[in-house]
């Protein structure tokens, strides 16, 4: 299986983002890919609170979502739509950063509503309160497909090495990691925990990503993302890096090198019960 990663510097303007991330998911498709996966919060990246709940809507209304869905169905892809910021029933008004795969039919054959919610002072100037904003998700999600069985994850979960163990575990041979990772944090952590996530769980982990800077309609300060679009094999080589710019990345997926990684290191079995501390 061919996969393509569709890296995004999306707006705060969903109109707007929509053509072109339609265009590369079918420059995708075009070069073969029959696994195609956008970034987070594709439909709208923004750092004004306000400007995103007013913008965004809720799942059965949302343009995103039809028309990738249609794509989807009109190219015989699977689609995994990194994320979407959603209205929700949260009685507090706040919104859910949803994850979608999309089946070759259109239909939606897994949803992942993100975990962990990124609350972080990066710097002095740079700080982050997701929660204020999106209502966390309380369930892993593993979907089987005719190619390989899919743990998804969002952005933020990558910290968080036990929800990935408990994926693989329960089968996951391709772990998602769709983001809009800060470029502080990005230039850090991005690979390192990309490719642990990968080697701790001898998993493919294919991780779109928003990158540059972003255009604000609704005026504020542009939010800044990391960008480097990954694919990690089982063993934890780096197959690809999307860069800085927005594109399509390629690679080659065959579920037997998770196979290989785990009949040579087969830790996911050597898990024990201890004590303390």
């Amino acid at each position: 299986m061919r996969a393509g990663l569709v890296q995004l510097s999306a707006s705060d303007d969903p109109a707007a983002n929509l053509p072109l991330t339609r265009a590369l998911v079918r420059e995708a498709a075009a070069a073969g890919a029959g696994f195609v996966l956008t970034p987070e919060v594709t439909n709208c990246v923004s750092s004004d609170r306000a400007r995103q709940a007013a913008t965004v809507v809720a799942e059965e209304a949302d343009a995103t979502l039809a028309a990738l869905a249609a794509d989807a169905a009109a190219l015989g892809i699977w689609l995994l739509l990194g994320s979407l910021a959603l209205r929700s029933d949260d009685p507090g008004g706040r919104l859910a950063n949803r994850s979608f795969l999309i089946a070759p039919d259109g239909r939606v054959a897994a949803r992942y509503d993100k975990i962990h919610l990124f609350d972080v002072d990066v710097s002095a100037t740079e700080r982050y309160r997701e929660s204020a904003a999106v209502r966390p998700g309380g369930r892993a999600v593993l979907a089987a497909t005719p190619f390989a069985r899919i743990g998804m994850t969002v952005c933020y979960d990558l910290r968080f090495p036990h929800l990935y163990r408990r994926l693989a575990q329960a089968g996951a041979e391709i772990l998602t990691v769709p983001a809009a990772f800060s470029p502080v944090t990005g230039a850090a952590h991005w690979e390192s925990l990309l490719r642990a996530r990968a080697i701790e769980n001898g998993a493919y982990v294919l991780a779109p990503a928003q990158c540059g800077s972003h255009a604000t309609v609704g005026g504020g300060r542009p939010r800044q993302t990391h960008g480097h679009s990954l694919a990690v094999a089982p063993w934890g080589e780096v197959l690809a890096d999307g860069g800085e710019v927005p594109g399509v990345t390629l690679v080659d997926i065959d579920r037997a090198a998770v196979a290989a990684a785990r009949g040579r290191i087969p830790s996911l079995a050597h898990d024990r019960p201890f004590e303390g501390p």
